[in-house]
Order: C-alpha cells, then structure tokens, then sequence
C-alpha cells in the first residue's frame, strides 16, 4: 500500500487528507482496526520512534502516551508498587508483564492529560497491556504486531472500530525530511542523534555522583523532550516520565508547568487520596478528575457546595495546604532534562520544590555559571549535555 486515504486533515475542513510515500514505496504499516485520521497518525509515527529508541537506549520494553503530537507519558517496563498499581487503577489486574507495565506508568503519570490519548508500544502487544487498553479512553495504538489474544481484546473495543496499527520495526525513514507550511516546502536532516550515557558525562556542578537510576531517567526525559513540541521540560522518576511541560514560549513556565504535573503525581500517592470513598460505580476518568479536584486548592469551595455528594460516600476532610506541602517535601532523587538551556536560576528553584536532584540540560547560556551555582547551593547534578532537542 503506497497511500492511506484519511477523513479529513487536523480539522473536518480540510480535505482532501491522505498518507503516502513518494517514488513508489510501500507505507510501513498495516491498519488492523479502525479509520485512523491525520493527527492519530502524527501522535502514533512520533509516540512509535519516542519508544523505539527508548528500548534502544535502555533496554526495557517502553510504551508512550501521546495527546495532539506531545507526550502525556512515556516510561519503561519496571515493575509497579502497590502504591502505583493502586493509583494507576490496575490494582485489580495481578502481575503485569514488562509491557503492560510500561504503558500503566506512561498513563498514569498524568491521567487526565492521557484522556482518550494514542498508544505507542515498543513490543508486540500482548494480553495484558491490552486488557489495560480495553478499560481506558483511548483513540488508537501502534505497536510491531499483536498476540492474538491482544487483537481480539482491541478489536472488540469501541463496538470494533477501535484504530489498531502495525509498524514495521525494520524500517527506516529517509535521512532529509521535508514539510510544507503555507505553500512552502521546507527541508531538514531528521534528528538522529543517539541519546544515552555518553551524553551525560559532562557533569559541571560541585557534586558529579550520578547513580544509574539518574542516568536511566535522565535518558527517559531526554528522549521523551525529543518527541515533545517545544520549548518542553520533563521530569522523570522510577522509569517514567511523571510531568511534562510542553509548547510553552518560556522555559520558567515549562518548568513550572511540568513540576505541577509532577507534584500532582506524587499527591496522589498520599494515603489521604488514596483513602478516598468513592461511591460504587464511579469511573475510573471520573475518578482521576475528582482526585485532581481534592488535590487542588478549590477542593474547600467544593465542600461547601456539596458537590462532594454525588462522587463519595462521605465528605472527605480538606487536604490542607500544609499537609501538601509536608508531603511533597518527601520527594526525592527526581531527574529533570530540558530541551535548551537554562536561561535563569528560577528554573533550578522551581524544580528542587517537585524533588529535583538531577538536571540534563544542553547548557550554553550567557548565565550558566549562575544556573551552576544555583545547583550548588541545592546539591543538585547537573550535566551539560551540549546538544539542543527542539521538536516542531
């Protein structure tokens, strides 16, 4: 097949829409389910070369969460916690293969974000990760190929016409790529640069004690800021992404903006939230929402509404201010990569406030001896990595 033809383009206006390869090529992938339009394909050929090379780089099987051509999630195959299976609603699920895993974290790390996201497994997919599939709003998946049990659970979703896509693993893009904007081609080398341990040897902060599980999320954030719209900040722990900042014009804001997500990850797991009544038949979106509502800092006005009523069982006690804040001090020994440099310390200063202890960043700034320094007065590691991951 050398062309797809699509519904329409980004939006219902824009027809005609397709998919080819030039000069005769076949397209590399096989639609199993479903009619796949034209920014499913943009979420499932970015979110399919994030994970790929993070088997590549790490090792383990990785899936992505993608939502509009930006990750919500990415992670590797680690084994889940209680706390974790608890809050990613898999609790009743059992063990979970390395890929189910995967794709629970890239998920769970930012559940409303993920909300009816497109799916991208570095693995062929098996049963478990597709049962997890099957429970969760979801647009569509790419993967390399499917167990048949797998196929069967994803093809009875969405009354069958749930989007199933199998890439070919062998295959190679062209190494210039071409994109038009306003009637205008434009033309560039793909990035294939490697991300990986070597990139992070350049370690210029006072203390350069790097622990592996500080290279590995450091190397899921990079990878992840690659496949992000810029300017873009992740925060990574555990083997997983748990706050990405993506498309901001300030950098300070990506920050910020990825350290809430992350905060919010790490508030869930209070036993205060994890506590909460929900009332039978509450689902598990519905749930998400109302646990970033408790969390937030409106939850008061919400009891005095009475809102309350419909969700739980009982009213739940306000999570006060400084409970939160005593809780989110707890966290620790988390990694932080941004796509460009560090302009100001204020980023630095954000970051230690969500746990951050190790930095990635390309460095360059007039002010990298003030962003150094402020690492210092921290204790954080930071290391220049020299390269930029802009992605448009």
């Amino acid at each position: 097949m050398q062309e797809l033809e699509l519904k329409y383009g980004c939006n219902p206006n824009q027809k005609p829409a397709r998919i080819f390869m030039k000069e005769g090529k076949e397209l590399p992938i096989r639609v199993l389910c479903g009619n796949p339009g034209y920014i499913n394909f943009m979420d499932a050929f970015n979110g399919w070369q994030l994970v790929k090379e993070l088997k590549e780089s790490i090792g383990l099987p990785a899936a992505a969460s993608f939502k509009h051509v930006s990750p919500a999630g990415a992670a590797v195959g680690l084994p889940l916690d209680d706390t974790l299976k608890k809050i990613y609603w898999v609790e009743d699920m059992g063990e979970l293969s390395p890929l189910a895993c995967a794709y629970a974290r890239a998920r769970g790390a930012d559940r409303m974000s993920s909300f009816g996201d497109f799916i991208a497994l570095s693995d062929i997919c098996d049963a478990d990760t597709a049962k997890i599939i099957k429970r969760e709003v979801s647009d569509g998946v790419i993967a390399p190929g499917y167990e048949d049990e797998a196929l069967e659970i994803l093809r009875s979703k969405k009354n069958g016409n749930y989007t199933v896509i199998q890439m070919d693993p062998s295959y190679v893009p062209a190494p210039v790529e071409h994109k038009d904007i306003f009637g205008i081609t434009f033309e560039q080398g793909r990035n294939t640069l490697a991300v990986n341990r070597e990139v992070l040897t350049n370690v210029v902060t006072k203390n350069k004690v790097l622990p592996d599980e500080a290279v590995m999320d450091l190397i899921i954030s990079l990878i992840t800021l690659k496949y992000t719209q810029s300017n873009s900040v992740c925060y990574a722990k555990g083997g997983q992404a748990i706050g990405i900042g993506a498309g901001q014009q300030s950098r300070v804001h990506c920050t910020r903006l990825a350290g809430n997500k992350a905060d919010n990850w790490w508030l869930r797991q209070n036993p205060k939230v994890l506590a909460l009544p929900f009332k039978e038949g509450i689902g598990r979106a519905e749930r998400d929402n109302a646990i970033d509502v408790y969390i937030g800092e409106e939850y008061a006005d919400v009891l005095r509404e009475g809102a309350w009523q419909r969700i739980f069982t009982e009213r739940p006690a306000v999570f006060e201010r400084e409970e939160k804040r005593a809780w989110l001090d707890q966290m620790s020994g988390v990694a932080l990569g941004s796509d460009a440099f560090f302009p100001f310390g204020d980023n630095i200063e954000r970051a230690v406030k969500s746990g951050v202890a190790y930095i990635a960043q390309p460095g360059g700034s007039v002010r990298d001896e003030d962003v150094i320094a402020c690492c210092d007065t921290y204790g954080c590691v930071m290391a220049f990595t020299g390269i930029r991951l802009f992605h448009h």
